[in-house]
């Protein structure tokens, strides 16, 4: 007689000292080797005694089901329609409507927005298999194969016990895949502009291009705005002013401050003490005084404070 067992998340198995444990899967056979349980893929026929494990119960298995029913005959005509590229704003709207929910606080908006964005690499990766390329599978080996691989402190003999430890490893098996590389190849272009301006001076800084303390970068902030007061084209300010900012972005980073978070912030700050003087003004906005303007923005930070 075969004995079955399902493994629940998280769980070790509660068998031990059997003849013979067989996986139904890699998958779960990978499993239950973290669980330090040698087992080996079932065959056809199983062995009286043994004992055969299946893996647990997944909703993302489920939800790649779904999406190839979907993408299937009879299935959603708009899905089907989809492309790599045309599925490309939805994946950056999801992912800032993540962002709003995180900094909104709401952990229900926020599991239904995560799950929002978990959807788009599956649908790349089944559109991909029905066209004959990857699939999800794909990604998500892909995807744990690179995290075992640069966690050699976890899944190997490395030591790291401190987050920076980890980075250095981090750091020095990337060299390793990519010897010829640039320091900033993997920045993605079209991220967000403060984002990709706070990696790019990162990377540059580690490799040694450095200011000597933040007094020198406040410096030359005062240099930057001195040189926007100089400009005389549209160009030159323009060039100016983007210094300005890639320089600020530099200050960010050496207050270990997120400098897209931090102006995200800022923006829904201002609209909201926006919107209580919207409520206030007792006349239309454009015939405020600028002491009117003054008194409504003085009252609308200590609404605005007070409601946080």
């Amino acid at each position: 007689m075969t004995r079955v067992v399902r493994l629940e998340h998280g769980q070790r198995p509660d068998f031990d000292n059997v003849a013979a444990v067989f996986a139904d899967t890699k998958q779960t056979q990978r499993l239950l080797d973290t669980f330090g349980i040698e087992a080996t893929l079932a065959p056809d026929e199983l062995p009286i005694g043994s004992t055969l494990v299946l893996g647990p119960p997944s909703a993302l298995t489920e939800l790649v089901a779904v999406v190839d029913r979907l993408l299937g005959p009879g299935g959603c005509p708009w899905d089907q329609a989809q492309t790599h590229e045309s599925l490309k704003p939805y994946l950056v709207e999801e992912a800032y409507e993540v962002l709003d929910a995180i900094d909104r606080r709401d952990e229900n908006d926020l599991k239904e927005e995560l799950g929002d964005v978990l959807l788009q690499p599956v649908l790349h990766g089944q559109i991909s298999r029905f066209a004959g390329g990857f699939s999800t599978e794909e990604i998500a080996r892909t995807l744990v194969e690179k995290l075992i691989r640069r966690h050699p402190h976890v899944f190997g003999d490395a030591e790291a016990r401190t987050p920076e430890q980890v980075l250095v490893h981090w750091d020095a098996i990337k060299r390793q895949e990519k010897p010829d590389s640039s320091i900033l190849n993997g920045i993605p272009k079209g991220m967000p502009a403060l984002m990709r301006a706070q990696k790019v001076s990162k990377r540059a800084a580690k490799a040694g291009f450095e200011w000597p303390d933040l007094d020198a970068v406040l410096d030359k902030v005062i240099e930057e705005i001195a040189e926007i007061r100089r400009a005389e084209t549209p160009e030159e300010q323009s060039a100016e002013f983007g210094d300005l900012l890639f320089t600020l972005v530099n200050v960010a980073r050496w207050l270990g401050i997120d400098s897209e978070a931090s102006l995200r912030t800022m923006v829904t700050r201002f609209e909201a003490r926006f919107r209580a003087m919207e409520e206030a003004a007792t006349k239309p906005l454009p015939e405020l005084t600028l002491a009117e303007w003054d008194e409504l923005w003085v009252a609308a930070k200590a609404k605005t404070a007070s409601a946080s």
